[in-house]
């Protein structure tokens, strides 16, 4: 496994104090910190969120594996999944040392396995134990402490329940909100239905954001484009991508021009590839596989000349044996790189 390094988050200011956050949405098998080290040499300004991870695993697991990250990574938070808020407060005093510049509390996911814990969406139908679980939180925690909820669970009406739960948390400390716009329904969809079923509601994490003007409030759930980003930022303070960063990582390439005041100019296609080959080289040192990382790049081409060919090469080589960083050079000397960069962003 890749030797990790460390270092302090962020003291005495937040990421929310810079006007607006764009990030990279928590996703289960999906943003480990392979993921994130590679989102990371794309923009240098997004928020990435970790995983999910449980309470229990941190308490009782492998700590190192599951809360080590590269320093490269910051601002980075981590998500804990939990209801328990002695608990969560553990967790998160075991977490301390590894220097994530905030912990996110999972109030949304909805899986089966999250519901069988009693966390994740579910906990929508119980605001008091989501306070209670902030509240606990903040009292260890020397980093902003943020709730990722969604609109409303299966019969809840969304105007009811998602300002009583945002009130709840706002009222014991909360230091921002994270808005998946749809409603869970943990009673006959799965949770990859959950992400594409239930209808898109913006309007009401907008208004929301309206009645508290003064809060954090980030919007997630089926946004694809920077453009599309950009025109929900005109409502609220902050917007996650999701599978969209994930499945087109390439579409980070312009974040940092856009959104934080980075000069303009043409992505550096032969530093990223060269910076993920160090990477690579290192991981594999240290005991690991090409797979582990190669597979999170798949899709940063989507859409250019020579992408296919791009994914076959990341897709199959990686998976051989022996097979190193010349693997990731050959993927990218497959990619025709003229309009890049509009291609991308669009």
């Amino acid at each position: 496994m890749t030797e990790l390094t460390r270092r302090p988050a962020t003291q005495g200011k937040s990421h929310y104090s810079n006007g607006l956050v764009l990030a990279v949405a928590p996703m289960i098998d999906w943003t480990d910190r392979h993921c994130r080290y590679f989102h990371r040499q794309i923009s240098r300004n997004a928020l990435l969120y970790t995983e999910m991870v449980v309470a229990d695993a941190i308490i009782h697991g492998p700590r190192e594996r599951l809360l080590s990250f590269d320093c490269d990574e910051h601002p980075v938070a981590l998500q804990l999944g939990g209801s328990d808020p002695v608990k969560l407060a553990e967790a998160l005093r075991i977490a301390g040392p590894y220097g994530y510049d905030e912990i996110n509390l999972n109030v949304g996911c909805p899986s089966d396995r999250v519901q069988s814990g009693t966390f994740g969406a579910c906990l929508m139908l119980t605001p008091e134990v989501v306070a209670d679980c902030v509240k606990a939180m903040k009292a260890v925690s020397k980093v902003p402490v943020t709730v990722k909820c969604r609109i409303g669970v299966d019969e809840q009406e969304p105007v009811e329940a998602l300002p009583e739960l945002l009130a709840r948390v706002l009222d014991v400390g909360a230091d921002a909100v994270w808005i998946h716009a749809r409603k869970a329904w943990l009673k006959g969809l799965s949770p990859k239905e959950n992400r594409e079923i239930p209808p898109l509601d913006y309007g009401i994490v907008y208004r929301m954001k309206e009645r508290w003007p003064e809060v954090f409030i980030g919007i997630n759930g089926g946004i694809q484009t920077l453009d599309e980003a950009a025109a929900h930022l005109e409502h609220v303070d902050g917007v996650m991508l999701g599978r969209a960063a994930y499945q087109n990582a390439g579409i980070l390439a312009d974040l940092d021009h856009r959104f934080y005041g980075a000069p303009a100019a043409e992505p550096d296609w032969d530093g990223l590839r060269d910076r993920m080959m160090a990477y690579v080289a290192r991981h594999i040192e240290s005991g690991g596989r090409l797979q582990q990382v190669a597979r999170h790049m798949v899709g940063l081409f989507a859409g250019l000349p020579g992408a296919r060919r791009y994914r076959q090469i990341l897709s199959s080589d990686a998976a051989k044996a022996g097979a190193g960083p010349e693997v990731i050079a050959a993927a990218f000397a497959a990619v025709d790189f003229s309009g890049a960069k509009e291609a991308l962003s669009a």
